[in-house]
């Protein structure tokens, strides 16, 4: 696209200002500025210009019913039942993890992708090794390559590759890891039209993990996941170290009931938790955001005094392939973020607004659930599978993530070998464990310390 044919697309979507910016940059900075909007979908950029005009929050105001879950405390004969169909599922290669990894720790005041942050609470092991060795124990266990697909952004796509390639994947087939970078959106003001946060450059956000549909597209990853017969795809994000990258309950659950996307939840910790919700809205389900619910709604109760929104989603999902392929190409709707965004003014100065003045648009990958066959909503415990690593300090930190992780292997060792000491801080590799029953059936011999690591 040469610069007339730009400043023509620009112009159509509504950016006439920013063609006109171009025209009166210096050659090094008009170069650079061309590249960056060359590259953006104006098909997707004219959608969005109406779209910013006229944006305004979505807000459930009314009652809507919970959603149907399969309980935590169903019967032993349903969960082993469910749990052959899955390992039998993973066992013939039919299954893939996929991890959400575009963010930086910037909210854990660490410089660079939070999947490098270290978060053992013994071993000092980084989300990344901590999920990619769960995938390479998990391809010990049902003797079947599970290729990880991972998906990163603009900002941390070079450090996420480098950090495994400088730590040899983790023991993994480099040629089973495959990355693809999510795509970037500009973002607009109240107006429409393009923020400029640089004089060569418009400000752009990722597109929010619903964008990750999009991103194994045009990566190529369904083309591998079909070359390699892959039907389910596990996926989850990066910052919850206690997440099962492959849970054959799960995996059974989602393939037992012929479903196109499944997912996990869990009993909230108080009404106000930032979780969304699993309900049936208008007569489909759907998960509606904590931030789409009025406070009131999110306290209310049902007669005996429990929570009645009680299950919070937690960003666990099983995905058919070919489900999640027809996503990517899809009409899914976006949702509005409004920020305060320093960029320059009409005169070409840098300024820092009041307060917001940019609307930002993003997708979620859970609004893909309406549009799916037989969906499945399961619960688990917290105290197992959830652990976000999202502040640096508080709930949800790294205090709090590395607190559950150390809960959760004391009991598995106390249940193995019992007599293990209150204050015992242990830590265990999911390279000798993935669950109890497998720590259980190796756990003849350790030798309990007060600080240890079972590797």
């Amino acid at each position: 696209m040469d610069q007339r044919q730009l400043a023509a697309e620009l112009r159509r979507a509504g950016q006439a200002h920013v063609a006109e910016h171009l025209e009166n940059l210096d050659a090094g900075p008009r170069e650079r500025l061309a590249r960056q909007l060359a590259g953006f979908d104006y098909v997707l950029v004219r959608r969005l210009t109406e779209l910013a005009g006229t944006a305004a929050e979505r807000q459930v105001t009314g009652e809507f019913e919970p959603a149907p879950v399969v309980p935590a405390s169903r019967a032993a004969a349903r969960i082993a039942v469910a749990r052959a169909e899955g390992e039998a599922a993973a066992g013939r290669g039919e299954v893939a993890a996929f991890v959400v990894a575009g963010g930086q720790g910037t909210r854990l005041r660490f410089d660079g992708p939070k999947g490098c942050y270290e978060i053992g609470p013994v071993s000092g092991k980084s989300l990344f090794q901590i999920h990619a060795e769960k995938v390479l124990a998990s391809q010990r266990r049902y003797a079947a390559t599970i290729p990880l697909y991972i998906m990163t952004s603009e900002t941390n796509d070079a450090g996420v590759r480098s950090f495994f390639e400088q730590n040899a994947f983790f023991g993994l087939d480099p040629a089973d890891v495959f990355f693809c970078v999510q795509r970037m959106l500009p973002a607009f003001d109240a107006e429409g039209r393009f923020l400029l946060d640089a004089p060569d450059h418009v400000f752009v956000n990722p597109d929010g993990h619903g964008g990750a549909y999009f991103a194994l597209e045009s990566s190529g990853a369904f083309d591998d996941m079909a070359r390699r017969g892959i039907r389910h795809l596990s996926y989850f994000q990066v910052d919850n170290p206690m997440v099962p990258v492959i849970d054959p309950v799960f995996v059974g659950e989602h393939v037992a009931a012929g479903s196109e996307m499944s997912s996990k939840v869990l009993r909230k910790r108080e009404p106000l938790e930032k979780l969304g919700v699993f309900g049936q809205v208008d007569g489909e389900l759907r998960v509606i955001e904590y931030s789409d619910m009025s406070e009131e709604l999110q306290r209310r109760t049902l007669p005996d005094g429990s929570l009645r929104y009680a299950f919070g989603s937690i960003a666990i999902h099983m995905l058919d392939v070919g489900f999640a392929r027809r996503m990517a190409s899809s009409d899914m709707p976006f949702h509005i973020a409004r920020k305060r965004i320093p960029c320059l003014d009409a005169r070409g100065r840098m300024v820092e607004p009041d307060g917001p003045n940019a609307i930002k648009f993003e997708r979620f990958v859970f609004d893909a659930v309406p549009r799916a066959r037989n969906p499945v909503v399961m619960e688990v415990l917290r105290e197992d599978e959830f652990a976000p690593v999202k502040n640096f300090s508080g709930d949800d930190s790294p205090e709090t993530a590395r607190a559950a992780m150390t809960a959760q292997h004391h009991r598995w060792l106390r249940a193995a070998v019992g007599g293990v000491p209150d204050d015992c801080e242990v830590e265990i590799s999911p390279l000798f464990a993935l669950d109890a029953e497998e720590l259980a059936a190796k756990a003849g011999g350790l030798r309990i310390e007060r600080r240890m690591y079972v590797e």
